[in-house]
């Protein structure tokens, strides 16, 4: 009970009433969370503007008997950008929707806010492949989530040379000999995989920093979408 100061970024918001708003709130130690946001939608709340869908700012929040209250909110980040660009809010919007579906209350996500954070920040302040940042996104958090694909030898053999494919089934890179008895499996250039390494193994800042050619961009983005569908058994 009582008054709670967190940080925390706005994953989705409903109207209420006349006047207020239904929030979910990521924040980095009380997980996702539903908050009530009274009078937000009136002309001069001082709600308004730190209860945008996709706002970052810090939050008071209380803590009532069955749910939480937003009793201040002062933004940090509004993401200007993207309420300027319907394909940057596009894309930004399937973020939130993936990040909405794989969190819950009282769940360490830190690390999930972060890339969250860095995703959006990049889709709004850069013209990168929209695409290809979704990509990166797709990967880095499956394996934030626990769903780390080996990759520093075959998931079946545990040969590390002349790995050549990615098992959706298994979850890891695959030799040529391995590979090609698993049906499911899709073949990759080693950029790929050096790629799939990099965004597992790198620094959080850092992830986005790398470039690849349009043929290694579209391996890239099918591995990562039937990584993610296979991982939490739903169509994105």
């Amino acid at each position: 009970m009582g008054i709670i100061k967190t940080k925390g970024i706005i994953l989705a918001q409903n109207n209420m009433g006349d006047y207020d708003k239904m929030c979910t709130l990521l924040t980095p130690d009380l997980g996702k969370i539903g908050c009530s946001a009274k009078g937000a939608r009136k002309p001069k709340s001082t709600l308004m503007a730190g209860t945008q869908f996709l706002c970052f700012g810090d939050f008071l929040i209380y803590k009532g008997a069955g749910s939480y209250h937003i009793n201040s909110c002062e933004p940090i980040e509004i993401f200007y950008n993207l309420r300027l660009d319907i394909d940057k809010l596009t894309y930004a919007s399937k973020v939130a929707k993936i990040v909405n579906d794989v969190t819950d209350e009282n769940q360490n996500t830190y690390r999930i806010l972060q890339l969250t954070l860095n995703t959006i920040y990049m889709l709004s302040e850069t013209e990168k492949d929209m695409e290809f940042i979704l990509s990166i996104f797709k990967i880095r958090l499956l394996s934030i989530l626990g769903f780390r694909p080996v990759i520093d030898k075959c998931v079946n053999c545990k040969t590390k040379e002349k790995l050549r494919y990615f098992s959706f089934r298994d979850s890891g890179f695959k030799c040529e000999a391995c590979g090609r008895q698993d049906k499911g499996a899709m073949e990759i250039s080693d950029t790929t995989i050096k790629a799939i390494r990099y965004i597992i193994l790198s620094d959080p800042k850092k992830i986005y920093s790398f470039e690849l050619s349009e043929e290694n961009k579209k391996e890239l983005q099918l591995v990562s979408k039937i990584f993610l569908n296979e991982c939490l058994e739903k169509e994105y």
